[in-house]
């Protein structure tokens, strides 16, 4: 996101771990009177005395070092083992035109191999203004399993194939959106010193196309916050300093005033549209479950993605617009995938019940996709059997009127009754907070065009077994 910066992290490999340095830290965050004082003045501050940690505790280790320690004022170093708490090599800082120092510690991981963890800070010399805080220690967050695709023995099948692996979301496309979460969580903690941002979505659920936009969940204390007033004054003054400091590398920000409000914003640098939120931290959760079921089994993947792109392709894939938001989409084909007379998907949620509980920690949820295995189906239907099975169940079997997609219960589900799901076109359930994903669908004219586009889509597929009579792949391919 900023000019001769560097992400300071390897690269992303399937047969290695991944590092991540954004799901793995247990933050001390605001509290509500806290947050409710954090008014920041962008005319008169001295953004460089802004920058202030309060102690942080990551399980058993001991406390980390904040600004506050005596170990360092300025160049002179004060030659204490005792008190430096990490096992890293101490290095002085130097003049600021030089690179940053950082010190990485080093994770023992499978197989006894080591590889060097980038910090969550980069700290620059400032003399006698900010004294240096030793980087944090951070946990790595697994790269899902290495799996194979599918094979592809007929020409729907193959066509299905081809376009996924074209159009997937590739590893330089996620590392130039880490980059830039990286760079703005810096940022913002010059407004919320103890907040936490993170990346969440298809970004990193698995599901991610090349042309997916970033979504960002800014996390500034443990609770719940008020999305009408403290989510929206937050936004503001983030909006705020996007629009005065960082005006040479974010372009266009926004402001939407939403149910969920959110900032939207592209970076300069990567060519990246972002939407960032506050405290919504059940797209943290979400992004994980997802996450974990993109690589429990290897046809789930393509599927999801030809799927997004056909809805895309028919209009019926913009909750803006009063359609099928991408996430519900996703919803809905893993409870088809669940619902087979022989299911290819399970409920995680119902086997692995400790792994995906909303009472585990934010900074634990990364762990979730390590825990759990591949899952074995006796279920040997090809990719192309699959799309014509997705398109007829919500064509002709599915009954839109009385029933509730539910992924957790990995069944259909009786409509409650009560305002949430009362007269609603289509309901999907919310896999943690038990909410309506599909609520944007609330004209029957666009329930109407819902229906009738997998009907026709599961006709033409049927006859031609073609994907270009429901989905262009040229037209798709270039869109990426």
């Amino acid at each position: 996101m900023f000019p001769n910066s560097i992400l300071g992290r390897p690269p992303f490999t399937p047969t290695h771990q991944q590092h991540n340095n954004f799901f793995a830290l247990s933050p001390t965050l605001y509290s509500h009177q806290q947050l409710i004082d954090a008014q920041f003045n962008f005319q008169n501050v001295d953004l460089s005395r802004a920058v202030s940690l309060q102690p942080l505790t990551y399980g058993t280790v001991s406390p980390i070092q904040t600004s506050t320690s005596p170990l360092f004022r300025g160049r002179k170093r004060i030659s204490d083992e005792k008190a430096f708490p990490l096992d890293g090599k101490r290095q002085r800082f130097h003049s600021p035109h030089q690179e940053p120092t950082i010190i990485n510690q080093l994770v023992p991981l499978s197989g006894d191999r080591r590889y060097s963890m980038p910090p969550l800070f980069h700290t620059h010399y400032v003399p006698d203004i900010v004294r240096c805080v030793p980087p944090l220690r951070e946990i790595p967050l697994l790269e899902p399993r290495e799996i194979t695709l599918p094979e592809a023995k007929d020409k729907l099948s193959q066509q299905i194939l081809e376009l996924f692996e074209t159009c997937q979301q590739q590893a330089s496309d996620l590392k130039k959106k880490e980059l830039c979460r990286a760079q703005l969580q810096r940022e913002i903690q010059l407004l919320f010193p103890q907040s936490r941002l993170f990346l969440v979505g298809s970004s990193l659920n698995g599901f991610g196309a090349r042309s997916s936009d970033g979504d960002l969940c800014l996390v500034v204390k443990e609770e719940p916050v008020n999305q009408k007033t403290e989510a929206r004054h937050i936004l503001t003054l983030v909006h705020k300093h996007f629009c005065t400091r960082l005006s040479g590398y974010i372009e266009r920000p926004q402001l939407i005033r939403a149910k969920v409000p959110i900032v939207k914003f592209r970076d300069k640098v990567s060519c990246v549209e972002f939407d960032l939120n506050v405290n919504n931290t059940v797209g943290i959760r979400n992004t994980f479950l997802l996450r974990t079921y993109a690589y429990l089994e290897n046809r789930v993947r393509p599927l999801v993605l030809v799927i997004k792109k056909w809805a895309s392709h028919h209009e019926i894939n913009d909750a803006s617009r009063g359609t099928l938001s991408s996430y519900s989409l996703v919803l809905m084909v893993l409870h088809y995938l669940q619902t087979l007379p022989e299911p290819i998907l399970p409920s995680l949620q119902k086997i692995y019940p400790e792994s995906f509980s909303t009472s585990v920690q934010l900074h634990l949820v990364h762990h979730a996709p390590c825990n759990v295995p591949p899952y074995l189906s006796k279920n040997e239907s090809s990719l192309g059997d699959l799309l014509l099975g997705f398109l007829k169940y919500y064509a002709t079997e599915f009954d839109w009127n009385t029933q509730m997609i539910s992924v957790r219960e990995a069944k259909a589900i009786p409509r409650p009754d009560d305002m949430e799901w009362r007269n609603k076109y289509i309901c999907v359930e919310e896999p943690f907070d038990g909410t309506n994903t599909a609520r944007a669908v609330h004209e029957k004219q666009k329930f109407d065009m819902i229906k009738d586009q997998f009907l026709k889509s599961w006709q033409r597929l049927k006859n031609k077994r073609d994907l270009n009579s429901v989905l262009p792949l040229r037209a798709a391919t270039l869109k990426r």
